[in-house]
């Protein structure tokens, strides 16, 4: 349905989109393309970057003020190089600079923005928070940072007008910790269309079918370490894929090099993007989750969609979302770990029988037109 008031939004809390930096900038970007086919205007707060040349990234729309992506407003934030500071200065002056945007709604993403809530409420705005992970809890994180983390969430949870949670697991913990009621919005997935491998055999020599791919930001929670470990103990021709860069963790970064260039067999593609990624995701033998904290993964979303058999640490969060549909670890757990890879290099028919199952099971359990609905009943 199509809304004749044009009804605003103010998306900030993402790093930059359109981009796959992280799960909070692919639910963002997924969140306004849809709000705006709804008639939504929405404008999205990026944080400054670099590399980002607007004139080249984005567009004019005649008669309308900025940069456009797609129809929906970008709006760069100025912000310290320092990967400390940067995510509160930027915070800081998009909330200021979004009090003077006419907007019906402002929405925070992530726990550190959430800090923010109590200026924009003060200025009477309706402010919802969607927490997509303790955030807290990451290695990365030094003892300040953390903290500032923690009382973003308690921001969240005191000021917010709406909470929005990615499972039930953090649903609970709010309703311990602060005895706030919070919304369980899950993220949505779509199906996707597989791609042969073309650009992948080119790049890093894969075929198909003949890797181990893990899918994500380089960084201690995710537990590549774990896998790396693992793998290095299997008798296999098969191959290890990680796939994905560093984002504020250059010395875990560094280990992770160390540990793939002792085992030839490893390939480390850093961040990749359109057709590889499409191509890489198509084909892989086994996906591996192995981390210590997730909030709800889209790349485990993205994978069971591509119709990939998974293989996830038992944390509360992965297996809220694969139910019986993927194979699971203890989490942390190396030997564990290589006996469920082993098993499963070992039998194929095995793998199979999930690839069959997963990708309608997460596509009817997961939708993003069912995720815009449960967010505009929030926003109005």
């Amino acid at each position: 349905m199509k809304h004749n008031t044009k009804f605003r939004i103010a998306m900030i809390g993402q790093k930059r989109v359109p981009s796959r930096d992280g799960g909070v900038e692919i639910v963002v970007w997924e969140l306004a393309k849809r709000l705006r086919d709804l008639g939504y205007e929405v404008d999205c707060y990026n944080r400054y970057n670099k590399s980002v040349k607007p004139s080249e990234e984005y567009e004019r729309i005649p008669g309308r003020h900025g940069w456009y992506k797609d129809g929906i407003r970008i709006i760069t934030v100025p912000t310290f190089k320092n990967g400390k500071l940067n995510a509160i200065v930027y915070s800081f002056l998009a909330t200021v600079r979004a009090l003077f945007g006419n907007y019906d709604v402002i929405h925070f993403h992530a726990e550190g923005p959430c800090l923010m809530i109590p200026i924009a409420k003060f200025f009477g705005k309706r402010c919802i928070a969607t927490i997509h992970g303790l955030d807290w809890q990451r290695a990365k994180w030094g003892n300040f940072a953390s903290k500032m983390l923690q009382k973003g969430e308690r921001t969240a949870a005191l000021h917010a007008d709406e909470v929005i949670v990615l499972s039930k697991n953090v649903q609970d913990y709010f309703k311990d910790k602060y005895h706030r009621d919070t919304h369980f919005i899950p993220n949505g997935i779509a199906k996707p269309q597989k791609a042969e491998p073309n650009e992948i055999t080119t790049k890093f020599g894969l075929d198909g079918d003949d890797y181990i791919l893990t899918l994500s930001r380089i960084v201690p929670e995710k537990g590549i370490h774990y896998l790396l470990h693992a793998f290095k103990n299997i008798d296999t021709d098969k191959k290890l894929v990680i796939a994905g860069g560093a984002s504020n963790a250059a010395e875990y970064m560094e280990e992770i090099k160390t540990l793939a260039a002792q085992d030839s067999r490893v390939v480390l593609t850093d961040f990749i993007h359109d057709r590889t990624l499409q191509e890489i995701c198509s084909n892989a033998y086994v996906y591996c989750l192995p981390s210590d904290i997730e909030g709800m993964s889209i790349s485990l979303l993205e994978m069971m969609s591509y119709g990939t058999c998974c293989l996830v640490s038992d944390i509360d969060e992965n297996m809220e979302v694969v139910e019986e549909m993927a194979v699971s670890f203890s989490k942390g757990n190396e030997s564990d770990l290589q006996d469920k890879l082993t098993y499963l290099i070992r039998n194929p028919e095995i793998v199979a029988e999930y690839r069959k199952k997963s990708s309608g099971f997460i596509c009817s359990k997961y939708n993003w037109d069912d995720v815009v609905r449960d967010t505009i009943k929030l926003y109005r």
